[in-house]
C-alpha cells in the first residue's frame, strides 16, 4: 500500500514539474517580450515550427478566399498549397526577425515592412500576468504530451481569438506556433497573388 501512495505522490510531483516548467517558460518568454529583447525571444522560439504554423494558416485562408468564387479541384488545391507555402514562407521570414517578432508579440501590430501588409489587433503577450499562476493556468490548454496552447486574447470568437503554442523540445518549452485571429490570417492571405 505504501508503494501505491508513493507512486501517486511521485506522479503528482511529476505533473507539477511538467506544468510548472511550461508556465516558467511562458513567463520567461513574456518577460523577454516586455523588455523588447529580440535575441531572448528568438532563443525561446522554434522558428521552423512557428513559420510552418503561420504559413499553414495563411494558405488555408487563401484557399478559403479563392474557394468563395469557384470550386477548387483536389489536385489544384495541392498545387496551390505547395506554391502558396513558398510565397507565404517568404512573407513570414520578414515577420520572424528578432525585432519584428518581438514587436508583434509586444504591441500586437507590425507596420512598415516592405511587401507585408500591416498587421494590427493581435493580443499582446506581454499583457499576460504570468506571476498570477492560477490565472495563467486558466489560459493553458493541453494539446499533446509535448505541447500546450496558451490563449493570449481575452476574446474567444474565431475572428478575434489568438493563442500561442509551446512545444517541449529537448531542453525546454519553446514558442512553436501562433494561432492568428481569422481576420488577420485573411488580411495576410489577401497579400498573396490572386489565382
Amino acid at each position: 500500500m505504501r508503494w501505491f501512495f508513493g507512486g501517486i505522490a511521485a506522479l503528482i510531483i511529476l505533473v507539477i514539474v511538467y506544468v510548472g516548467s511550461a508556465v516558467a517558460s511562458l513567463g520567461g518568454l513574456a518577460d523577454a517580450v516586455r523588455r523588447g529583447d529580440g535575441a531572448a525571444v528568438i532563443d525561446r522560439t522554434d522558428v521552423k515550427s512557428l513559420t510552418q504554423s503561420l504559413a499553414d494558416q495563411i494558405v488555408a485562408a487563401y484557399l478559403d478566399r479563392i474557394g468563395q468564387t469557384r470550386e477548387i479541384r483536389p489536385s489544384e488545391r495541392m498545387l496551390v498549397r505547395a506554391a502558396g507555402l513558398g510565397v507565404a514562407d517568404a512573407m513570414i521570414a520578414k515577420m520572424l526577425t528578432p525585432e519584428h517578432l518581438t514587436q508583434l508579440l509586444k504591441t500586437g501590430k507590425l507596420e512598415g515592412i516592405q511587401d507585408l501588409p500591416p498587421i494590427a489587433g493581435l493580443p499582446q503577450l506581454g499583457d499576460i500576468d504570468t506571476k498570477n499562476v492560477v490565472a495563467t493556468l486558466g489560459r493553458f490548454r493541453f494539446v499533446e504530451p509535448v505541447e500546450f496552447a496558451v490563449r493570449i486574447s481575452d476574446a474567444t470568437d474565431s475572428d478575434n481569438s489568438s493563442e500561442i503554442r509551446l512545444h517541449f523540445a529537448g531542453s525546454g518549452w519553446k514558442l512553436a506556433g501562433l494561432v492568428l485571429p481569422n481576420r488577420v490570417a485573411r488580411e495576410l492571405a489577401a497579400a498573396l497573388p490572386a489565382k
